[in-house]
């Protein structure tokens, strides 16, 4: 039996799967080391050298033919792997500002090496998985939501990557912010210097950096004031899954500009599907639903729309990156 192997970088861990050319999935479970990307490019590809070692172990694959390997790393970069030359999410370091990862990565591993960033990977692992053999009659967007805002674009079937590979940053898309900012609220902005782009709410980062500063100006006896800022971004999920008032008004406006993202979307894709994944999604079932519902809600829709598309949450996230990069691989490289 031949496989490939699917590499998904992040900006704390590296992990890998390993994927048979029968279209089956050889492990069931995240197999992953630190990432190491803070440390630079030689430190991280020894981390996906070591990954990729790991997993074909774990997947008792370590003596078959590995074919070829599928990378993601977080946008945005070119479509043949080059970091953009104003560096990414978690690529910020100068030493990683055009640098070319995935032929590094081919070099040392001395296989072919298909890229996606890992919006698209994520992207493609849930429309294939949410439509089996349809997948190819079929279009979807998708939005994660994560320390930044990852997306990807599939039409029928395949990732759309633009002229320069950076289609589906969707992240930076800019939204209508009227009537989605309190009264007195900022408008937000995003790491990449844009203001009122989704990614400055629909973020990790955007709690931090704008929405949970203001909303805590609101409620200033709120627990989470009394923590540094980026320790109590992390805990507002919590709250809100605990019912927290200010907590859930920090979602709802994720919420409302995910949809207002959609909005935009439907008018120049028409998907099948708006996929949604994250860990605003990774939570207690009361929680997601009513995040999912929400985001439907605030997805203008026309009627002839709305009686087709679906709202879907993106199943297995923490390896739907890693998946997704080897379903790339596995096709690239079919006849």
């Amino acid at each position: 039996m031949t496989v490939v192997v699917g590499i998904d970088v992040g900006g704390t861990k590296t992990n890998a799967t390993v994927l048979a050319d029968d279209g089956r999935f050889l492990v069931d479970r995240m197999v992953e080391v630190p990432s190491r990307v803070n440390e630079g490019p030689d430190a991280a590809i020894e981390a996906i050298v070591q990954v990729v070692a790991t997993v074909l172990d774990a997947a008792g694959a370590a003596d078959r033919t590995v074919l070829a390997v599928g990378l993601d790393t977080p946008g945005p970069a070119s479509a043949g792997g080059v970091i953009s030359r104003r560096g990414s999410t978690n690529f910020a370091q100068q030493v990683w500002w055009g640098f070319d990862v995935r032929a590094a990565v081919e070099a040392a591993l001395h296989l072919p090496v298909i890229y996606n960033n890992d919006g698209n990977a994520a992207a493609l692992y849930a429309h294939q998985q949410h439509y089996g053999h349809d997948a190819s009659a079929r279009s979807s967007i998708a939005a994660i939501v994560g320390t930044g805002l990852g997306g990807g674009v599939i039409e029928m079937g395949a990732v759309v990557r633009g002229a320069s590979g950076m289609a589906g940053e969707l992240g930076h898309v800019h939204i209508p912010v009227h009537d989605l900012l309190a009264p007195g609220q900022p408008v937000p902005r995003c790491n990449c210097g844009f203001a009122g782009d989704l990614e400055s709410v629909a973020s990790l980062s955007g709690i931090q950096n704008n929405l949970l500063p203001f909303w805590l100006t609101q409620y200033p006896g709120h627990p989470l004031a009394a923590l540094p800022i980026n320790e109590a971004a992390k805990d507002v999920r919590g709250h809100a899954q605990r019912g927290d008032e200010m907590a859930l008004k920090i979602f709802e406006q994720q919420a409302m500009a995910i949809g207002r993202m959609f909005t935009i979307a439907a008018n120049f894709t028409d998907p099948d599907a708006y996929f949604v994944g994250g860990g605003v999604v990774e939570a207690e079932a009361h929680f997601r639903d009513w995040f999912l519902a929400l985001v439907e809600e605030h997805t203008l829709l026309r009627a002839e729309q709305r009686e087709v598309a679906e709202f879907v949450v993106v199943s297995d996230l923490d390896m739907a990156g890693a998946r997704g990069s080897a379903m790339a691989a596995l096709n690239a490289i079919r006849p």
